[in-house]
């Protein structure tokens, strides 16, 4: 759990670290500013409930990919890009990429600490827990089962 932790920390302070330079450094027109603005804008229109439940998905989605790509050598970069890919299009939404906009919209005075802490990062993180927590233990079941049919 230690290390679970220490990862969603170091990506978590990373994307806060990325939103800032996005904020306060010039490195894009204001029509890119402004993109970025509504795309995690719209990010917060969505309910608590909704939060979790897309981040069910989306931690299920990722932790499949986990799962998978120990299998794939040759194919490891498509993975990621399929598995992201669905995420972003499905706008579920993640704890570690949805902490980068949601940042983002704290550094702009777009949204406030509590709405960021019990819209977003609470219910997408335990989503994200439920979803990744869904699969692994759906895939360690086939796994045990699996070898009990062998024997």
């Amino acid at each position: 759990m230690r290390l679970w932790g220490a990862v969603l920390a170091g990506n978590t302070i990373g994307g806060v670290i990325a939103a800032a330079v996005f904020v306060w450094m010039p490195l894009f027109s204001p029509e890119t500013d402004e993109a970025f603005l509504k795309i995690s804008q719209h990010l917060m229109e969505k309910t608590p409930t909704q939060m979790f439940t897309g981040g069910i998905v989306s931690g299920w989605m990722i932790a499949t990919m986990v799962w998978a790509i120990h299998g794939l050598e040759a194919s490891k970069l498509s993975l990621i890009f399929l598995a992201t890919y669905l995420v972003a299009i499905g706008d579920f939404p993640h704890v570690v990429v949805g902490s980068i906009e949601v940042a983002y919209l704290l550094f702009m005075n777009a949204t406030t600490i509590p709405e960021a802490l019990f819209t977003f990062l609470i219910p997408v993180t335990l989503g994200n827990i439920v979803g990744g927590t869904a699969i692994f233990a759906l895939v360690s079941h086939l796994e045990v089962r699996a070898d009990e049919e062998v024997t």
